[in-house]
C-alpha cells in the first residue's frame, strides 16, 4: 500500500498518519538531558562537525522537567490542531546512552504525559543500542508504537571520516537488523551536500538503505551553524553548497529510487535563524517543500518509479 496523492506523489507521513489514525498526528520534542558518546570521548570528541545541541534545536530546555517541556509544545501544537494525537519525540543528543535506569524512567514517564500519546519517538546512534537497552525497547514497542530514528547521513565512508561520525555503515546496518529482529520500526536521517559528495554519492545513500528493512526517511540539507566545528572551517575558506536547484533535483531523484514501502518523514530540515550561517534558502522549508512536488507532478514522478528490487 502507498500513501500517494494527486499532489504529493511519495509517502509523506502525514498522509500515512491521517490514513492509519483518521487524525492528525503530531510530535512533541523533548531533551531527556542525555548526552553522546562521540563527545564525551567513548568513540570519539567534538560530535559531528556540522552537529550543534545534538541535533535538537528545537526540543525542550532540558533543565525543565518532561512534563514542562512537554506542555509548552503541546500548547502550541493545540493552536493547529486542538483534536491532534501526540507523539512524545527524545530529540536531542543520543537519547539510549546512559544507565538503563535513567532511559526507563525518562521514556515510562513520557508515555504518562497525556491521554492522546499513541506512541514514542526515540532519536539515538547505532553504536548506543547495548543487548539491555534492545531488550528493554523490545518490552517497550510491545506496549506502544515505538520508533527508533538513527543518524547515518551518508554511506561514503570517507565523508564519514571527514565529518567526525564515528561509527561505520558496518555498525549502522547491524543496529537496524538488531532493532528489526525486535519489531521495532526505524527511522533513517540522511544529509544530502555533505563536503565532497558528488549526486550519485547521495543517491547511492539512499540505494543501500533500500537493502535494509527500514520503515522511514528524513533527508535533510547540510545545514552550515554556527558554533559548530564545520561552520567555523566554513567562515575561514568556504566551499560551493548545493543551491536550491540541486537539492530539488537530488532529493527527487533519491525519493524516485526510493523504495515504495517506506515513509517519508521529511524531505528538508529547520534550523534557527540565528544560527544558520548557509545555505539561506533552506529557510523556505514550504517552498522546497513546494517545488520538490511541482517537479514530481510536471514529469509524473512517483516514489520508487526507479527501485531497484
Amino acid at each position: 500500500m502507498n500513501y500517494f496523492t494527486k499532489e504529493k506523489h511519495y509517502n509523506t507521513l502525514d498522509n500515512y498518519y491521517k490514513t492509519v489514525y483518521n487524525r492528525k498526528v503530531f510530535k512533541i520534542p523533548l531533551n531527556g538531558g542525555f548526552t553522546c558518546p562521540n563527545v564525551d570521548g567513548t568513540v570519539g570528541v567534538g560530535g559531528c562537525t556540522f552537529c550543534h545541541c545534538g541535533s535538537g534545536d528545537f526540543a525542550g530546555n532540558k533543565s525543565d522537567p518532561l512534563k514542562i517541556q512537554f506542555n509548552k509544545g503541546l500548547k502550541m501544537m493545540k493552536k493547529k490542531w486542538p483534536d491532534g494525537l501526540l507523539i512524545p519525540y527524545f530529540q536531542a543528543n543520543t537519547n539510549t546512552y546512559g544507565p538503563l535506569e535513567k532511559i526507563k524512567a525518562l521514556f515510562e514517564e513520557a508515555l504518562t504525559l497525556d491521554e492522546n500519546i499513541i506512541g514514542l519517538s526515540v532519536g539515538t546512534r547505532p553504536d548506543a543500542l547495548g543487548e539491555d537497552v534492545l531488550d528493554y525497547l523490545e518490552d517497550l514497542n510491545k506496549r506502544t508504537k515505538l520508533t527508533i530514528e538513527l543518524g547515518l547521513q551518508t554511506i561514503n565512508e570517507e565523508t564519514s571520516k571527514l565529518i567526525n561520525r564515528g561509527h561505520n555503515v558496518k555498525t549502522f546496518d547491524n543496529a537496524v537488523k538488531e532493532l528489526r529482529k525486535r519489531k521495532i520500526e526505524v527511522v533513517v536521517h540522511i544529509i544530502n551536500g555533505l563536503p565532497n559528495e558528488t549526486k550519485n554519492d547521495m543517491i547511492n545513500t539512499v540505494r543501500h538503505l533500500n537493502t535494509l528493512d527500514i520503515q522511514g526517511i528524513k533527508i535533510h540539507m547540510l545545514h552550515i551553524m554556527k558554533h559548530t566545528n564545520m561552520g567555523k572551517d566554513y567562515l575561514i575558506k568556504p566551499w560551493p553548497l548545493l543551491t536550491l536547484e540541486e537539492y530539488i533535483d537530488i532529493t527527487v531523484t533519491q525519493l524516485r529510487y526510493l523504495k515504495p514501502s517506506v515513509i517519508v518523514h521529511r524531505i528538508t530540515g529547520d534550523s534557527k535563524r540565528s544560527l544558520l550561517i548557509e545555505p539561506k534558502w533552506t529557510l523556505k522549508k514550504f517552498v522546497v517543500g513546494n517545488e520538490i512536488d511541482k517537479l514530481m507532478r510536471k514529469n509524473n514522478y512517483f516514489q520508487g518509479d526507479l527501485y531497484e528490487k
